[in-house]
């Protein structure tokens, strides 16, 4: 008798859904956070810039852990059929890895390098090194600005895909990132 080959799990693991959702909701309210602080005067001006760099430092704790599990434990679902959408759906998925990782690093070495602590809640966490010049620091904070608009546009035309997927496909592809759904059956299409 010939055995099939074993199919592809129907769901992300809970760790990998959690990582993915947790990682999405801070990346939006760090880009509402940054694009909304200049409208207000203290003390929410104060309020909303530690917020930001507060979740900015538990999203720099949260990706490096995200990453591992995918890379070690995570479950690994085929990214599509066919060979064009299996590239795209990839390139965006560690697109947006790298993109949400350099933003980091340009936030700490913005803040930093303008001799400025990082805030957590009520903690501050001093520069590790001196101040940088200010036309450095001028371009790590144009370069982080734009950056993360490039992640909240790569962000939302994958939220685009997916709700094409739901929507008009039909088909599977949303629901595996969720922890409870529909699911066509025990191994998806």
């Amino acid at each position: 008798m010939e055995q099939k080959p074993s199919p592809s799990p129907a769901r992300y693991d809970l760790p990998t859904i959690v990582f993915h959702w947790s990682c999405a909701a801070i990346i939006v309210l760090q880009f509402a956070t940054a694009n909304i602080w200049g409208l207000f005067r203290n003390p929410l001006h104060h309020q909303l810039v530690v917020t930001h760099l507060t979740l900015g430092i538990i999203l720099s704790m949260l990706m490096p852990a995200r990453l591992l599990w995918r890379m070690s434990r995570g479950r690994h679902i085929r990214a599509a059929d066919r060979w064009l959408d299996a590239v795209l759906a990839r390139s965006v998925e560690y697109g947006l890895y790298g993109l949400v990782l350099l933003e980091i690093i340009l936030g700490y070495l913005w803040r930093w390098g303008n001799g400025q602590p990082m805030s957590f809640l009520a903690i501050q966490i001093p520069p590790p090194f001196g101040r940088f010049s200010a036309s450095t620091v001028d371009l790590l904070h144009w370069l982080h600005q734009w950056n993360g608009w490039l992640i909240i546009i790569l962000a939302t035309g994958h939220g685009l895909a997916a709700c094409f997927h739901y929507f008009i496909l039909r088909d599977d592809v949303f629901q595996r990132m969720l922890v409870k759904g529909t699911v066509s059956d025990e191994y998806g299409k």
